[in-house]
């Protein structure tokens, strides 16, 4: 019979490895001498998070243990799980013999969500599978990590690539129907990105196309890829190194840098909001008082995307990142309210000193709030040396202006009211 009467999977559903013989790379984990080789092939499987890129084999290695130790084996989404769903499991597991829960994108899951976990990995009720795309030291409370292995999906290198694509041209019952060969693959590594899915779907989509012979060279993968896949990953770990090299790119005044990494943001579909809310973050964290008009711009900026999108927003995003890329920087402003805020934590709420108190009544007025308030504008230059801060830090220094044009001449505003406060 005809494999068309049949609803075919996906080509990655089709070839999934059901065994660790099958699945590449990783070979820290699963070679012969990997911990978590060991720990399945003892069936002693701890309660773990496996952390990794998209399409490393997360999924792949949590059905392997399910396949392998003959546990019950329960599997959820955190996209679309809650907490009813973790404890209906929990109650019937209750019943069974040390099942296995699996949830994908874990770090999707919310504290209270993550906590409802908490007693049955620990009673060992459960044993915990978590998969996630980001860093579990941030995105999974700690109580729940510290019951878990964590283990580190490393992304897929281009041997690696290179043998699945040989395998699946051999073995899959679809593909074989036609004739394929790979003729060059730098394309089809370079777009994948070490991520086995995405080469997958697009070795599928390649062979989908009329001819029975095809001939896979970088320019045909070039051409399909514009057209169907998506190279940048807005929710995985790419999207937070991009970020992060464009942040610090305009911190280290490199526009070249900064608008080659918006670029690629652009490229790959990233939320022009996103972007714009970064460029006034760090408008006012990196650049500050140094140069006020960069919160002025990026502001505009965020206000000016959004009513326009995409594809006119990249000429708004280039000028404003440029802009601040070669601005003068100075973090004085970021320093002093964490400071400021340091000091709140060390010695809570100290008490507002009696002249600040607001007095809108009269026993207020009688316990003397307001009294003493010196009232700047009556005096020489609107200028009072008052001492505003509680007794306990009085003569603090929270700001001190760092030293770049604009700046300087704050500092000698300073100085000339406050005196040796600023004498330095």
């Amino acid at each position: 019979m005809s494999l068309a009467n049949f609803s075919i999977p996906p080509l990655a559903e089709r070839v999934r490895p059901s065994s660790l013989e099958d699945l590449v790379g990783q070979s820290h984990l699963i070679g012969k001498e990997g911990a978590l080789r060991k720990a399945i092939e003892s069936k002693n499987i701890p309660s773990m998070i496996l952390w990794g890129p998209p399409g490393v084999g997360k999924t792949t290695i949590a059905n392997i243990i399910a396949n392998q130790v003959k546990r019950p084996f329960h599997t959820i989404s955190a996209v679309n799980a809650g907490v009813k769903d973790i404890r209906e499991i929990i109650e019937k597991a209750q019943f069974a013999s040390r099942a296995i829960l699996f949830i994908d994108e874990i770090h999707r899951f919310n504290k209270s969500q993550q906590d409802a976990l908490l007693g049955a990995v620990e009673k060992g009720t459960i044993t915990l599978i978590g998969a996630t795309t980001e860093n579990p030291s941030f995105e999974v409370n700690s109580a729940l990590l510290s019951r878990c292995q964590v283990y580190v999906l490393n992304q897929l290198e281009e041997k690696d690539l290179i043998q699945l694509v040989e395998r699946i041209l051999k073995k899959d019952e679809v593909l074989k129907q036609k004739k394929i060969f790979v003729k060059e693959y730098e394309a089809l590594i370079k777009i994948s990105g070490g991520d086995a899915r995405k080469i997958l779907n697009l070795v599928e989509i390649i062979s989908e196309s009329g001819t029975k012979e095809i001939e896979i060279t970088n320019a045909m993968v070039m051409n399909i890829a514009q057209k169907h896949i998506a190279i940048y990953d807005k929710k995985g770990e790419q999207h937070y190194d991009i970020i992060s090299a464009f942040i610090k790119s305009i911190r280290g005044s490199d526009p070249n840098a900064a608008v080659y990494y918006l670029a690629r943001m652009i490229e790959g579909g990233e939320d022009v909001k996103f972007i714009a809310r970064r460029l006034v973050i760090l408008a006012s964290e990196d650049i500050g008082n140094a140069n006020p008009n960069a919160l002025v711009l990026a502001t505009s900026t965020f206000q000016a995307v959004n009513i326009i999108g995409y594809p006119e927003s990249n000429l708004i995003l280039s000028q404003c990142t440029i802009y601040l890329a070669c601005s003068p920087k100075s973090n004085s402003c970021t320093v002093s309210i964490g400071l400021a805020q340091k000091k709140v934590r060390e010695l809570g709420d100290l008490p507002i000193p009696l002249s600040l108190r607001n007095a809108p009544t009269k026993l207020m007025k009688n316990l003397d709030f307001g009294k003493d308030y010196q009232y700047a504008h009556d005096y020489k230059d609107n200028f009072v040396a008052m001492e505003f801060l509680p007794e306990a830090i009085a003569g603090t220094k929270f700001y001190d202006p760092s030293y770049n044009q604009r700046e300087s001449e704050l500092r000698q505003f300073l100085k000339k009211l406050w005196k040796q406060k600023y004498d330095y």
